[in-house]
């Protein structure tokens, strides 16, 4: 199981690790830590904190690079947006490393594998790790590939609202009708419930949310349907 992990991990990052302890380090959460003690496995936060530096060290050169009319109040608002938790959950759902997270008990109960924080985390715990394992240019190869596409639509989408909000307000600006959320599916003891919606667009678009309420569900949809909407243009 352990190759196996590895091998799609490689695959969706494009990136061959020297170690795969250091690999599984940025897979590794909290909770599953400390429920394996036993194994002397870590977990990603040290990875976590290096990635954080490195990606916004290669973003802002990648930015510099991109922009060279754009002064440096605007580097640091595209390079803010551009790495915002909302915007790397989206790269790592969207690379499928979701599956790949090593999760306690708890947090597999409450699909800690699609949530944005934990998401987020993970990818800045991997890219911490590809530096550690293969230096600032294996580095820059793999965030360079990554937000090829979020770095190009930088100023097209809307920031600082929430999913459901932009996601209405990019469908309006294309003179199509707002997305359909369907409830179907309701769980949980009452005071532990948990919604699964699915939302629909005219242009054939679906995906589904789950969540701890019904906002947070449909909010969740939303946010993989902008993901798909922006990040996924040709």
């Amino acid at each position: 199981m352990g190759h196996s992990i590895i091998n799609k991990l490689e695959s969706r990052l494009g990136y061959c690790f020297k170690s795969s302890e250091i690999a599984f380090e940025a897979l590794t959460h909290p909770s599953y830590q400390h429920e394996s003690i036993s194994s002397g496995q870590a977990d990603y936060q040290r990875l976590e904190f290096l990635g954080d530096a490195v990606l916004g060290m290669l973003l802002a050169e990648l930015l510099f690079l991109r922009f060279p009319d754009k002064k440096e109040g605007e580097l640091s608002k595209f390079r803010s947006q551009i790495a915002d938790q909302r915007t790397l959950a989206g790269i790592a759902r969207k690379a499928g490393l979701g599956e790949l997270i090593l999760l306690g008990r708890g947090e597999m109960l409450d699909m800690g594998w699609e949530k944005e924080s934990i998401l987020a985390d993970v990818l800045e715990a991997l890219l911490g790790a590809i530096y550690m394992d293969g230096g600032i240019d294996a580095a820059r190869r793999v965030i360079a590939s990554l937000f090829e596409k979020p770095a190009s639509l930088l100023g097209c989408s809307v920031k600082n609202k929430d999913s459901k909000s932009e996601l209405q307000e990019l469908l309006s600006s294309k003179n199509m009708q707002p997305p359909v959320y369907t409830l179907i599916e309701e769980s949980g003891p009452p005071h532990e419930r948990k919604f699964r919606f699915r939302l629909s667009i005219e242009n054939g678009i679906k995906t589904e949310g789950r969540g701890n309420t019904k906002k947070a569900a449909q909010q969740a949809a939303a946010a993989k349907a902008l993901e798909i909407l922006l990040y996924d243009k040709k």
